[in-house]
């Protein structure tokens, strides 16, 4: 007899069906074929315990499976589920008319209970696309999948509910959440009302999150870069529902999604420490999985102290921050994750941190400055838009109770600016922000009267910027004009953006 279940295997942030065909026959044996990891493997010792502690029977006959297509890699313990219930079909203890209309995925504990799976949220996203009535998961997980419209998903607690289901002596009823509710949340537990002064560094953060620019912060210990960083999710535009299901799946398939969770609607921000590893920086292992800069896709990648991250770590961010995608190649699979995050990097000046303090004498020796800044390499430093220059607050400051400009207010004024670009881009649907636009985009929305030309010819000698610095410049000069209101660009948005890029490599600790 032969019976067929289907589930899913993920390759990369999406997934693509697996049939399972069960085949049984006379003898006993057991042959689980179809390119399966040693998880699946073990699959039958967690399926033969769950149905001793149910009351099923395990077949004693031939069984052979095979999961299909055979050349792709079946990874995990979620594939438990669909076996075991393909087993017990060929067995003859389920219903086999509903097994065509379901994706089954789920892993099992010994006592039959199902266990939370990763990337529930593509599987359904896969399942309604190739025609499925429904999806049957873990109860856990079924939130997340709830959010495809259209796809009947179908929770369970353990393996006697999935049973009873496709018997029809169970009625579960279909997740259901209401997708109004789900508006992208705004609220963040860091807001700029509580930070003392710094409203140069406020301003420039304004600029970067309105354009979507990249931004170093470099200043002594305690003059609050971290503090500054953090709040940067606070002031970007509210996640799209497209930018939301982008960045669940990628969280999903992560394994980072909490039980019971439906979709993230804040923005992410990723602050790994700055031993990483390149794999965990951009992805990879044996099989990829996604790194942090996919992680804080549509949100903030905040590297502190990053001339301390190793100089090959850092040279991975260079393509990834142009192309917003990174592809991780591998002998037996090639994946591709997103990769659309804005940078904040922080570090000090110098070895020890206070070099141009203005109360402190930095006491590194001649050439230790520059030494420490040519960590990062200069092609990395021209991909960074802003270069912040973060000085102590004084004391008067600290101590005013005042309270700064809240988050929301500056929210607004960025919101209007995206606005703007957004119709200007409106013909290019890769393109969202200033910071994205491409040479003959520059040409087009950055023209410069003859005033603001000379300066700029002027701050390239002076400062010794490369073509690629030159781009950042005219990109954070639109968006400050965006900001303004202004159609073009005036010699003050040019000026502004110019003072952005005075940490320059032949200008800074010489």
């Amino acid at each position: 007899m032969l019976v067929k279940t289907f589930g899913c295997a993920i390759i990369g942030i999406n997934a693509l069906i697996v049939t399972i065909e069960v085949n049984s026959e006379k003898g006993i044996q057991f042959c689980l074929v179809g390119l399966p990891d040693n998880a699946v493997k073990e699959s039958y010792q967690r399926i033969n315990a769950s149905f001793s502690n149910l009351g099923y029977k395990f077949p004693r006959k031939r069984i052979t499976i095979n999961m299909a297509p055979a050349d792709i890699r079946k990874e995990g313990a979620a594939y438990d589920l669909p076996l075991a219930v393909a087993i017990m079909a060929v067995s003859e203890q389920v219903d086999v008319s509903q097994l065509d209309r379901y994706v089954i995925m789920g892993e099992l504990s010994l006592d039959g209970k199902l266990n939370p799976i990763r990337g529930a949220l593509p599987m359904a996203i896969q399942a309604k696309q190739d025609g499925y009535k429904g999806i049957i998961i873990p109860q856990a997980n079924a939130k997340e999948a709830a959010v495809v419209d259209g796809l009947d998903v179908i929770g369970a607690d353990n393996l006697k509910e999935v049973i009873d289901f496709l018997n029809g002596k169970l009625s579960l009823e279909p997740e259901r959440i209401d997708m109004e509710s789900l508006v992208c949340d705004n609220h963040y537990s860091a807001d700029f009302q509580d930070v003392k002064g710094q409203e140069s560094i406020k301003r420039a953060l304004e600029i970067a999150a309105a354009g979507s620019h990249n931004v170093l912060l470099i200043g002594s210990p305690g003059s609050g870069k971290t503090m500054l960083a953090k709040r940067l999710p606070s002031i970007l535009p509210p996640m799209t529902l497209a930018e939301a299901l982008e960045t669940t799946k990628i969280h999903s398939v992560a394994g980072l999604m909490g039980r019971n969770q439906t979709l993230l609607t804040t923005r992410p921000f990723r602050s790994p420490h700055h031993s990483i590893s390149d794999a965990g920086l951009c992805g990879g292992g044996s099989y990829p999985q996604p790194g942090e800069i996919s992680l804080a896709n549509n949100g903030v990648l905040f590297l502190d102290e990053v001339p301390e991250i190793q100089r090959h770590t850092l040279e991975i961010l260079r393509q990834p921050m142009e192309d917003r995608e990174i592809t991780i190649s591998r002998a037996k699979v090639s994946v591709r994750y997103p990769a659309n995050f804005m940078l904040v990097a922080a570090m000090n000046p110098c070895p020890c941190g206070y070099y141009n303090h203005p109360d402190r004498e930095c006491v590194c020796k001649p050439g230790e400055v520059q030494k420490y800044l040519n960590k990062i390499s200069g092609p990395l430093m021209d991909r960074i838009d802003l270069h912040v220059e973060v000085l102590p607050v004084p004391y008067e400051e600290l101590s005013d109770s005042r309270r700064g400009e809240p988050s929301a207010e500056i929210r607004e004024r960025v919101i209007q600016a995206r606005k703007i670009q957004e119709m200007r881009f409106r013909d290019y649907p890769d393109i969202h922000a200033n910071a994205q636009m491409t040479t003959k985009l520059l040409q087009q929305y950055c023209v410069l009267d003859q005033r603001s030309q000379d300066a700029l010819r002027n701050a390239m000698r002076r400062l010794g910027l490369s073509a690629r610095a030159y781009d950042r410049i005219l990109k954070v000069a639109r968006t400050i004009a965006d900001l303004d209101g202004s159609e073009n660009i005036c010699h003050d948005h040019l000026s502004e953006a110019i003072n952005y890029r005075s940490l320059d490599r032949d200008n800074w600790g010489s």
